[in-house]
């Protein structure tokens, strides 16, 4: 009889352990692979409907934020200086890959780590800053995506002054504090000036205080028109900008199509949303297995062109039928 029962109480304890099995296995499944999302601006503006576009490219790619994947996002808020510190706590967090979408959150991502991937998406010159070794095989642990957003900006100021032929003087907005993006851009445009036979003042901002006066100080330098400088910075304050071009009655220009439609006069720049749906797809190529080395770099060549009518009309200027005929978009 107690023969009977240790028997009957085996088969129960056999079948609890049976039952418990898919519980302990559910238990022991492997953590979802996590992307730490690096950028040097904020989540809000512009950078909003890039992240569509990542996601987009993840999918793509057969990922899922929240499915098979999770996300870990570290915004600069246009503080530089806050990347090295916001990359080491991603690589602390021993995240699976960092995707690094500025110049600057690529350059803090590089330095932050030699062993964990990293896909890039930027305006630079990989291979001139030393992200990387060569375009078609960068080596290390580090690829990515490139926009034209850097080696169109001298076409900022050609669009100026076809609008405004008749201005001898423009003014550069740049931010000095990221010589990553000031110095290309500064030297590319004053042989872009010279080219066209006008004189070119650069302004600097690295505080809201300090674009409040470089606007102010147009009046002084007589600038026909205002080319601002690619940086995070700017694309964090892109309305400020643009409501400040409009108080100065200045006409400018910016690479964010969402300058002109917030009253700029117009916007130049690569299709950015691109390169972010191609950097989505790396990534997930990179969770799939391949290495960055092996992952020749991307070059999204798409550029657009938005032009701001009303505040055409508000400024007094006639867009040539030549330049309104080439826009990707004229906002009325």
């Amino acid at each position: 009889m107690a023969t009977h029962i240790r028997r009957r109480e085996l088969v129960f304890a056999l079948g609890g352990a049976a039952a418990a099995w898919p519980l302990a296995a559910r238990a022991q499944q492997p953590a979802l692979p996590v992307i730490g999302f690096l950028n040097s601006s904020s989540s809000s503006g512009v950078y909003a409907r890039m992240l569509v576009a990542f996601r987009q490219g993840l999918n793509e790619a057969g990922y899922i934020e929240g499915r098979n994947v999770t996300i870990e996002y570290r915004w600069a808020e246009g503080q530089s200086d806050r990347l090295p510190e916001l990359a080491g706590d991603l690589v602390g967090r021993k995240v699976t890959v960092i995707a690094a979408t500025t110049t600057q959150a690529a350059l803090a991502a590089k330095a932050a780590t030699a062993t964990i991937p990293v896909v890039f998406e930027m305006a630079g010159d990989p291979v001139q800053l030393g992200i990387i070794a060569a375009l078609n095989r960068p080596g290390g642990n580090v690829a990515g995506v490139t926009n034209l957003n850097i080696e169109v900006t001298p076409k900022r100021l050609e669009l100026l002054h076809e609008v405004i032929p008749t201005a001898t003087t423009f003014a550069l907005l740049i931010n000095p504090s990221n010589p990553t993006l000031a110095e290309p851009t500064t030297r590319d445009i004053r042989a872009s000036a010279r080219t066209l036979g006008v004189q070119l003042h650069v302004v600097s901002a690295t505080t809201d205080n300090e674009i409040d006066d470089a606007f102010a100080s147009l009046t002084n330098l007589r600038a026909g028109g205002l080319v601002i400088g690619g940086d995070q910075f700017f694309s964090s304050r892109i309305e400020r900008l643009a409501s400040l071009a409009v108080r100065y009655a200045v006409p400018a220009i910016y690479l964010w199509r969402e300058f002109a439609v917030a009253g700029g006069l117009m916007s130049y720049g690569s299709q950015t949303m691109d390169a972010y749906r191609l950097t989505g797809i790396y990534v997930g190529r990179v969770l799939n297995g391949e290495k960055p080395a092996d992952l020749p770099v991307q070059q999204a060549t798409k550029v657009e062109l938005y032009i701001n009518l009303k505040t055409a009309k508000t400024l007094g200027i006639t867009i040539p039928l030549s330049l309104s005929g080439r826009a990707d978009v004229l906002i009325e």
